[in-house]
């Protein structure tokens, strides 16, 4: 198990690092202005859910291997950025209002899901916090533990920005505006791309 002292500092880890911009983020932010907040809800539980089994996949198997391979490391860093700038692009040339080139569709589930296997920042995420928190005495244990943590506010998160787009929907009844609003997630998520790449 996780001891009680350094329990906050998991907690303080797991608020800085899902409730800040970043792809996931961005992406719900997004789907709740073009599609609202029930549209997107298989998205926001994808990513809710996704990003957790992750976690406790790494802890319990793969966070070893990921940090021995600086080919995989590199391979996953640089695919997964090359994704990400397509999904940015996709959004960004998003239409306006009623036009036809708007995305057709929310995420589904298993898409959000699958899609945190490729994003960078899970990545990051999940390998530094597993190292970190996941005790060699109790694996399975402290590994359940911090894939809790991530998934209790890994919801509130994915809600909260989900419901942010949605409520800036309501300024956004222009097409300019909205066309305004989803290239500044688009921005959003290279920003992105471009940290993870720094490091």
């Amino acid at each position: 198990m996780i001891e009680s002292d350094i329990f906050p500092a998991l907690v303080a880890l797991a608020v800085a690092t899902l409730f800040t911009p970043g792809p996931n983020n961005a992406m719900l932010a997004a789907s709740g202005a073009n599609f609202g907040f029930r549209g997107t809800l298989r998205h926001l539980l994808g990513v809710a859910t996704g990003f957790p089994l992750m976690m406790l996949v790494v802890g319990l198997l793969l966070g070893e291997l990921f940090q021995a391979s600086a080919l995989l490391r590199e391979t996953l860093r640089w695919g997964g950025a090359a994704i990400l700038l397509w999904i940015a692009w996709k959004i960004a040339t998003a239409g306006g209002l009623g036009r036809g080139s708007a995305p057709a569709r929310p995420m589904r589930y298993a898409e959000a899901v699958a899609f945190q296997w490729i994003n960078p920042k899970a990545w990051s995420m999940a390998v530094s916090a597993t190292s970190q928190f996941v005790s060699p005495a109790a694996p399975a244990q402290s590994a359940a533990v911090v894939s809790a943590v991530f998934l209790t506010l890994g919801l509130v998160s994915a809600a909260t920005w989900t419901l942010a787009g949605r409520s800036i929907a309501r300024w956004l009844t222009t097409e300019g505006r909205l066309r305004i609003f989803n290239l500044v997630m688009a921005g959003l998520i290279v920003l992105s791309i471009v940290e993870i790449l720094r490091h």
